[in-house]
């Protein structure tokens, strides 16, 4: 599971099924030597980028989730039966910077509902509207996700570049091949040409990372903000403003990672 794959310019989370129960060690095919969709896990999952999925002004330095200060990355992940023994069936995304809680950008892509959170609706949709290969689906989708969680995750955190395709699928064009006008191509603002580790490991080998206050808990205990909604009928309008609340945790000390990983 890609909680956070992200930089200033792009950001995407996004579930990767696989069709084994716990550590497995792959032989021949199920290793994907030949094809990469032949494997045991889906390598593509189903990625929600904003970028990507038609709002090119929600995320990055200056926009609605603005890169260039601190903000709170929230992780929702919601069952059929609303309680921890029912399947997956839905993972949201929130941001909460500056005190506000900001929800997270819809769909805007012909052929697809305005949707903002992943759920098998919005996986199919894209898969099919971008011609994109359905592994998540064949890998079982978000139920064998949600099996995997309920086996246990370790979280890990890291600073890395791409030696395989040099990150251009977060915040490029990719497939650089690719016509950019067409849905799905597009995933950031970044040349074709960025991404290379030997550029970044020269420009960027001092880049750091600080992650803090990582907190884990019932839905919408895990952190605090207010969020502003208005409701037009007619010529007026209301606001209703609301607060959550969660409890409080010292802050963690500050870490910072100058290695760079490899893909």
């Amino acid at each position: 599971m890609d909680v956070w794959e992200a930089n200033s310019v792009s950001a995407a989370y996004t579930p990767h099924p696989c069709t084994v129960s716990g550590q497995t060690r792959c032989t021949g095919e199920d290793c994907a030597i030949t094809s990469r969709y032949d494997g045991v896990c889906d390598p593509d999952g189903c990625d929600f980028n904003s970028f990507r999925m038609g709002d090119k002004s929600f995320y990055g330095k200056g926009l609605t989730v603005d890169t260039s200060s601190k903000f709170t990355v929230v992780t929702q992940f919601l069952t059929s039966t609303n309680s921890s023994s029912g399947t997956l069936s839905e993972i949201r995304r929130l941001y909460v910077q500056n005190g506000k809680v900001i929800q997270n950008s819809k769909v805007n892509i012909p052929g697809m509902d305005a949707m903002d959170s992943i759920t098998t609706n919005f996986c199919t949709q894209q898969k099919t509207t971008f011609g994109d290969t359905n592994s998540f689906a064949a890998h079982g989708g978000l139920a064998n996700m949600g099996k995997a969680f309920a086996n246990g995750m370790v979280l890990v955190m890291s600073v890395w570049d791409d030696h395989a395709a040099n990150m251009l699928w977060l915040d490029s064009n990719y497939p650089t091949t690719a016509d950019a006008t067409k849905p799905g191509i597009a995933r950031g603002t970044c040349a074709t040409t960025s991404g290379k580790p030997t550029d970044v490991e020269t420009s960027a080998a001092n880049a750091s990372v600080t992650y803090s206050n990582i907190r884990f808990g019932p839905i919408g205990s895990t952190y605090t903000g207010s969020s502003t909604t208005t409701t037009t009928t007619g010529s007026s309008s209301s606001t209703t403003r609301t607060t959550s609340t969660s409890t409080t945790t010292s802050t963690a000390p500050a870490a910072t990672q100058t290695k760079f990983g490899q893909w």
